[in-house]
């Protein structure tokens, strides 16, 4: 059997657990993880507190190079893990090696940026010279999600390693198996407490995680509402917090924009990679009227052809949905659309009729002549249903695109490069996109992340391991009594 278990300094603990289903086939087991409480992660993070002194002392040269050990630990059974991840999450096996190569991929990635982590500042001040350098914050909790679970958790596992925290991990109940895998690799090549690992409910494990007053700082990607819960319960010992939250992500095709096989697969990628379950899959559409049926007409063309079936199945362009709360909302979503008079058109190829009922498996479904306040519109699906509205002027569009407290990617679409990214610049989110919009189009070299409630603070490269330090600042001033004020205490003296 499988399993996710509670890791601390090394050692599993033997947790009474749950069972992970596969979502393609509901009435098999996958796994089961350990049911971690607030008694686990205490002992997680104490382990991870006595663990800090001595992994804050190294260079960041020399955690790199464990950490590049680490990541070749990893390398030997990225396969097997992409394999895992798709029974339990559902997603189709190319997308499951993405996310089960992300572990390896970003330790060394992170690692690379020793040389600038250890780098100091130093400064001629009026007074004398200071260095400026940055220094490790302690016990970090990362709390990971299901969508991407492995990439994701190593997008913040690596910065707060690399910066010279140590970590704790909760993964994700509904796919906890192949992340635990690759924590329990990784913790091996490294000294006991660095990494640690406590599966559990968010109510409970990500909770206590969350309250822990030895923690410094909270890494969290998930929803906006539990984003809210975890930030409360951070606030007791004022902890750091860096969040990656949901998005209600706007494409905007242009009157200039020209309606290609090329664009409309491009939109298939971006609305449909894991069945709409990622952050920042377009999620709702803005066609300029001139341009609306001729769209619609295409991306729909192409959206009949996806192939729906379990991730396993080479045949296969999209997975089920990768949990019953998802399935149920999606299906909430296209019935609602449905009652209000919108245009549902529902397309696509079962792959598996026959056993078709015995996953979470949802057809794409394309919404036109639906209102722009509809829930469809205003919230975050999270599935396989678009909707795509027409608008007549480029300041409606964004002003529609700007209408909600979301803000973490938006795009642009158009003939006219120029024009389209003068354009981008006005959308009111972190990344802003030109003719594309889908995994992949956010490199490590610039900053990730959302504005308004879609975010705090930003991933990726340098940025990310400077938010999992401190600055600080050593002064030396020689004689200290040139600086002003020392006049007042003259009267002062020893007695001789």
């Amino acid at each position: 059997m499988i399993t996710a278990p509670v890791l601390v300094a090394g050692e599993e603990l033997d947790v009474p657990g749950d069972v992970v289903v596969n979502p393609a086939r509901t009435d098999e087991t996958v796994g089961r993880y350990a049911l971690g409480g607030p008694a686990h992660v205490d002992a997680a993070v104490r382990a991870a507190h006595a663990a800090f002194p001595a992994w804050a002392a190294l260079t960041a040269t020399e955690r790199a190079a464990r950490l590049v050990r680490a990541a070749e630990e990893l390398d030997a059974r990225t396969e097997e893990r992409a394999v895992l991840l798709t029974r339990e999450t559902g997603k189709v096996l190319g997308e499951s090696r993405v996310d089960a190569a992300g572990a390896a991929g970003l330790l060394r990635s992170f690692a690379s940026l020793a040389a600038q982590v250890d780098a100091e500042e130093h400064i001629a001040t009026g007074i004398g010279p200071a260095i400026v350098h940055h220094v490790p914050m302690g016990p970090v909790g990362v709390i990971a999600p299901w969508n991407t679970p492995v990439l994701l958790a190593f997008m913040a596992i690596g910065p707060a390693l690399i910066a010279g925290n140590t970590v704790v991990v909760k993964p994700p109940e509904d796919a906890p198996l192949a992340l635990s895998q690759a924590l329990a690799t990784v913790a091996r090549t490294l000294p006991p407490g660095v990494l640690n690992s406590v599966p559990g409910r968010g109510e409970e494990a990500g909770a206590a995680l969350a309250a822990h007053p030895l923690v410094r700082k909270i890494l969290f990607t998930g929803s906006i509402a539990t984003g809210r819960a975890v930030m409360r319960a951070a606030a007791g010992n004022l902890k750091a917090l860096g969040m990656e939250l949901g998005g209600n992500d706007a494409a905007l095709v242009l009157e200039s924009a020209d309606i290609t096989e090329e664009l409309a697969r491009e939109f298939i990628a971006g609305v449909f990679s894991a069945s709409g379950q990622i952050c920042y899959d377009v999620k709702r559409i803005y066609v300029h009227r001139s341009r609306h049926r001729a769209f619609v007409d295409a991306f729909t063309e192409l959206a009949s052809q996806i192939v729906v079936g379990d991730g396993l199945d080479p045949r296969t362009h999209m997975g089920p949905l990768a949990t019953r709360a998802g399935f149920e909302r999606t299906r909430h979503l296209r019935e609602a659309a449905e009652k209000a008079g919108a245009r549902v058109t529902t397309v696509g190829v079962q792959g598996d009729p026959d056993g078709w009922d015995r996953g979470w498996f949802q057809l794409p479904t394309v919404v036109t002549g639906i209102d722009p306040g509809a829930e469809l519109v205003t919230t975050e699906q999270f599935g396989p249903i678009i909707p795509i509205l027409a608008f007549d002027d480029e300041d409606e569009a964004v002003r529609l695109a700007n209408d909600t407290e979301y803000g973490l990617a938006g795009s642009v679409w158009s003939s006219d490069i120029d024009h389209a990214t003068a354009l981008a610049r006005r959308l009111a989110c972190g990344s802003a996109f030109v003719n594309v919009h889908r995994v992949g189009a956010s490199p490590m070299d610039v900053p990730f992340g959302g504005m308004k409630q879609s975010g705090i603070g930003r991933n990726h490269g340098l940025p990310s391991v400077r938010a999992c330090q401190e600055p600080q600042a050593v002064i030396r001033v020689d004689p200290p009594g040139a600086l002003p004020g020392i006049q007042h205490w003259s009267g002062l003296t020893l007695t001789p």
